[in-house]
């Protein structure tokens, strides 16, 4: 049976909306990435620091960075990280808000998802957030390879890459293609617990702000959703964080020297030389960063959703 000529323009619209929404996304994403990308660095560094540094804090690595590399030393990596947002956020956001609104459509309620269950938002973020990262893995790895670099820097030693796309090069020179995808099952792990705390906490959490009249559907319910949700994703996330950034940043072949063979290697190396607490390492550079970034993501966004005439997230 043909659709009707309705349910084609139904469809014409959804897709015309899913295309809207995917660069809205990579607009609001970037400028989200380059306003934090500092924070990000510095919680990189002190991811990588073993526990014979055990004073070093955040200050003391941002410090540092400046001293020796200037204050662009601070935005070592962006340009990887940039990329990797245009591939990860408009996948997980997007796809999110589809399998959201297909549950709820599939259940005959049209409340945009207020009806679904927090496990189900979860459940929803956590497999958008999966596939996501599986597609944006490659720009990652490079991304957290770049940064690393800036510690060989401080220390007198030459840097391994140039710029993004040497590092590339020479990633799959030395480990093979495979090679950009080292590190992937954490990546995936994080990216699950990230996206299960971070879009169904903020979607439940708007919602709630809303449905009791705490705040309007404004920049103030969309602060407060980004706040809870930021604390909520960074306490999920930040054990596979340290585990993902130590699996990424060791090197395999010529002269790389391999320290972990596998996710749950790294995990237990971690928790038996550094203690259990090394696993939230980075935790409020985590924390600092993800409230300021989902800040100026979802403000951002649902600004442009508004100006493009869609509906609220």
């Amino acid at each position: 049976m043909k659709p009707s000529g309705e349910e084609e323009g139904g469809q014409l619209r959804a897709h015309k909306n899913t295309h809207v929404k995917l660069m809205l996304t990579s607009l609001s994403a970037m400028a989200a990435e380059t306003s934090t990308f500092p924070i990000d660095l510095i919680k990189t560094r002190l991811q990588l620091e073993s526990s014979s540094r055990s004073t070093t804090n955040a200050f003391r690595v941002a410090s540092e960075i400046v001293r020796e590399q200037g204050p662009l030393g601070l935005y070592k990596g962006l340009s990887p990280a940039i990329i990797r947002h245009l591939l990860y956020t408009p996948i997980r956001i997007v796809a999110y808000e589809n399998l959201r609104n297909a549950v709820v459509s599939a259940d005959g309620d049209g409340d945009g998802g207020g009806s679904l269950s927090l496990s189900a938002k979860a459940l929803a973020g956590g497999f958008s957030g999966v596939i996501a990262q599986i597609v944006a893995s490659p720009a990652d790895l490079v991304k957290v390879r770049m940064q690393a670099d800036g510690r060989l820097v401080s220390q007198g030693l030459q840097p391994r890459y140039s710029g993004p796309l040497d590092a590339l090069n020479k990633i799959v020179c030395t480990e093979g293609f495979g090679g950009l995808w080292k590190g992937v099952f954490p990546n995936v792990q994080r990216a699950f617990l990230v996206n299960m705390g971070e879009l169904a906490c903020y979607d439940h959490a708007k919602r709630f702000v809303i449905q009791n009249q705490i705040a309007n559907d404004n920049i103030y319910a969309h602060t407060l959703a980004s706040i809870m949700s930021g604390l909520s994703a960074t306490t999920l996330s930040c054990p596979a964080d340290v585990v993902k950034t130590r699996m990424m940043n060791q090197a395999a072949g010529k002269g790389g020297k391999i320290i972990y063979n596998s996710s749950y290697d790294c995990l237990v190396k971690t928790v038996r030389i550094e203690g259990l607490r090394a696993l939230w390492k980075g935790f409020f550079p985590t924390w600092a960063r993800l409230g300021p970034w989902q800040f100026v993501f979802w403000v951002s966004y649902e600004k442009l959703r508004q100006i493009a005439g869609l509906s609220s997230f």
